[in-house]
């Protein structure tokens, strides 16, 4: 698998591979010494493992590092959310043999994928802590004493690159008494989003499992979308998976969920837009706004990609900027409950 990807990376003619390491102890040794622009980090490893090399370099010489991994593997995914909580930015498939007929998609993904990365700028410090709580940096909206007078039915959150890490922060912060079901569509890999439903579940206080179609959202449970299905909420407020046409290449998409959300729950729904690329739930956000709705996004400083979050702000659908350390207290105050 090392010698594939360093060929992939190689032929694709945009990539210089500067250092090709055996293990999690190479690979931490020569991130030190050259100082690449970006890693691919496997989980199984000898002597350090994936997750250990990325707490090391994350430490030691903070790096852009895409885990790929094996999502049909259940061991292997865990440790791949385990390496995004250690400071890993994203993580990607590895991509079957050339006579897979998803090879060719599988291999452009992770080119693209690693491509991005590159540029992200990341930090010894891990961003979620850089800001303190209850800092907010754009006005309230002008109907934001209505919205805390009518306490949130539910609660609907997007995110992408980065967004496992925020998303589990944001759910840490909200507690074991969360009274509203919390929706979220998420951008990720093919086969892993169970993977990340499961961590999530065991990380934080609520139940969190995937959508199933027609369910009724109950209280205090986390909803996650199924891969490549839209999150909707109907008419009559129980939850659908649709395989209707991909929003903006998205499926699921921000925007479907948002506007489902904003249909039923009117101005009794909070939407929040963290970190990722692209500007997927910009024109869902529009509607909530619209409809009364608080809509929060996340800040620059805390984003591991100032993408969907920045779309959100200067399209003028952000009611407020938050700190991600801020947004988990700030919904709790939304709610009426006391501080976590």
């Amino acid at each position: 698998m090392r010698e594939l990807l360093a060929r992939l990376l190689l032929t694709d003619g945009q990539f210089e591979v500067v250092g090709v390491a055996c293990d999690g102890e190479e690979a931490a040794e020569l991130t030190r010494r050259l100082r690449p622009d970006v890693i691919t980090m496997d989980i199984h490893m000898p002597r350090l493992d994936g997750v250990a090399a990325t707490q090391r370099i994350m430490a030691e010489t903070p790096t852009p590092i895409v885990v790929v991994a094996a999502s049909v593997r259940t061991r292997e995914v865990d440790l791949a959310f385990e390496a995004l909580q250690a400071g890993a930015v994203t993580v990607v498939n590895k991509p079957p043999g050339p006579n897979d007929p998803n090879h060719g998609k599988a291999v452009a993904d992770l080119l693209n994928t690693v491509r991005l990365m590159s540029a992200v700028k990341v930090v010894r410090q891990r961003r979620i802590t850089t800001a303190g709580a209850g800092t907010v940096h754009a006005p309230l909206p002008p109907n934001a004493q209505a919205v805390e007078a009518a306490s949130p039915l539910a609660i609907a959150i997007a995110a992408s690159t980065g967004g496992p890490q925020a998303i589990q922060m944001v759910l840490q912060a909200l507690g074991n008494d969360l009274r509203v079901p919390v929706l979220v569509v998420q951008h990720i890999g093919q086969g892993f989003a169970a993977g990340m439903a499961a961590w999530l579940a065991t990380t934080c206080p609520q139940v969190v499992k995937l959508a199933e179609q027609g369910e009724m959202p109950a209280g205090g449970t986390v909803y996650l979308a199924p891969e490549d299905c839209h999150l909707l909420v109907t008419h009559r407020g129980s939850l659908a998976l649709s395989k209707a046409p991909p929003r903006g290449s998205f499926r699921p998409s921000a925007d479907v969920l948002f506007e489902s959300a904003s249909d039923f729950y009117g101005a009794r729904v909070v939407g929040v837009i963290l970190t990722g690329m692209g500007d997927d739930g910009v024109a869902g956000l529009q509607l909530l706004r619209s409809a009364g709705a608080l809509t929060i996004a996340q800040d620059e400083a805390t984003s591991v990609v100032y993408g969907m979050p920045r779309a959100a702000a200067d399209a003028g659908v952000a009611g407020e900027v938050l700190p991600l350390s801020a947004i988990g207290p700030r919904l709790r105050l939304l709610l009426g409950m006391s501080g976590a």
